[in-house]
């Protein structure tokens, strides 16, 4: 039996594991907006995927995944486009020439974080105008009444507000817990291997530096506990990383910081959430919030704030530990928890990786979205032929 063929637009650029996964269950093709100064995917492919990759700009963009669809229409029998902004507004329009059917993949919640402007100190300015067509995109994508596929309950709700009615929480590309799993080294192997500091409190932040990711708690958090004598290291991975550095220069804890450029998911990512004490996950918003089901899946202990998707799998108390959003005092006092509970630290990672192994395997994940996605086509089929 031959697979179906998807259909892929990338608006904001996406992650190597999801592509590579749905590779694994379609005959995949790719249009992909260019990302100056950046990648559309964050990491080479494996195995080469046919790619097209479109202007820069997003309302170019748009009408060049337009034409796309319609010129390709022949070429593929569904159609999966990234989040619910104008790309896929375009994509909605184009139903009326394809007949094809068409998922929405929702990550984030668009409104939420560019909202998160008005409150951080290095973003791009918040501008009305813009955030209400963030608004009228959401609604009109809506009204077009394509399937969603949404990775957490905070995001199906978000939709829905907008209109959606035909929502699946899927949350794709899900979490390989082949490979983030608890290590089989010590801690002093791994740091000893990765080159980190030994016999310290070793805090993982592996977020982007973004408006809604509210790094800078954190750091206020590091330095709340340096004055109180700990002897801390945060690690700090991604391609914002200058700017993290500038922003711990500007709180006066950049000796204690190592931050570099993202490391390669598959190779080092594990290694790093293995090697490290805790990992943060700071946000002011959250669509589902990948890196702590990564760092339970290891057996890291995991601290979030309370807020979006991270209040349904960080839970207090069982998964781990929680902080009213942006109180660097009480993240300060959960990381002193960690440090002077190990064994509590313990169980409570123990008992994270058993909900990721039961929710969150990427195994189990594109399994749920191929029987999705040949339930949506087989529907579709049946109604052009009606």
């Amino acid at each position: 039996m031959s697979r179906l063929r998807l259909l892929f637009v990338v608006e904001s650029g996406t992650d190597v594991r999801l592509v590579e996964g749905l590779a694994e269950h379609f005959d995949l093709s790719i249009i992909a907006r260019e990302i100056t100064g950046g990648r559309a995917i964050n990491w080479p492919l494996s195995k080469p995927i046919p790619t097209v990759i479109g202007p820069a700009g997003r309302a170019a963009f748009a009408q060049f995944t337009f034409r796309q669809l319609i010129r390709r229409r022949e070429d593929f029998d569904v159609a999966l486009v990234q989040g619910y902004s104008l790309a896929a507004l375009a994509a909605n329009a184009s139903r009326q020439f394809t007949s094809k059917p068409l998922l929405l993949l929702v990550c984030s919640p668009v409104e939420a974080y560019y909202r998160c402007r008005l409150v951080h100190p290095n973003a791009h300015a918040y501008r009305k105008h813009e955030a209400a067509l963030l608004t009228f995109f959401a609604r009109a994508n809506a009204l077009g009444g394509p399937e969603y596929v949404v990775l957490s309950q905070h995001l199906e709700d978000t939709v829905r507000r907008h209109g959606a009615r035909r929502v699946h929480r899927i949350p794709i590309y899900g979490i390989d817990t082949r490979l983030f799993t608890p290590a089989l080294q010590t801690k002093s192997e791994l740091r000893k291997q990765l080159k980190l500091p030994p016999d310290v409190t070793l805090i993982f932040f592996s977020s982007r530096v973004a408006p809604e990711k509210d790094s800078e708690t954190l750091l206020r958090a590091v330095r709340r506990l340096l004055d109180a004598g700990h002897n801390l290291w945060l690690l700090h991975r991604s391609g914002g990383y200058r700017q993290f550095q500038r922003d711990a220069e500007r709180f006066g804890i950049l000796e204690r910081v190592i931050a570099t450029d993202a490391v390669h998911p598959h190779l080092q990512l594990p290694l790093d959430y293995q090697a490290c004490d805790v990992c943060v996950q700071a946000s002011r918003e959250e669509g589902l919030g990948f890196s702590p089901l990564e760092a339970l899946a290891c057996g890291t202990p995991v601290i979030a704030t309370s807020v979006g998707g991270l209040k349904e799998t960080i839970i207090d108390g069982q998964t781990g530990w929680t902080y009213p959003l942006g109180d660097d005092a009480k993240l300060a006092m959960r990381i002193a928890d960690v440090v002077i509970n190990p064994a509590e630290a313990h169980r409570r990672a123990l008992k994270g990786r058993e909900l990721v192994c039961q929710q969150f395997d990427r195994r189990l994940v594109f399994r749920q979205f191929a029987e999705l996605v040949s339930s949506v086509t087989a529907h579709s089929s049946q109604e052009v032929h009606a």
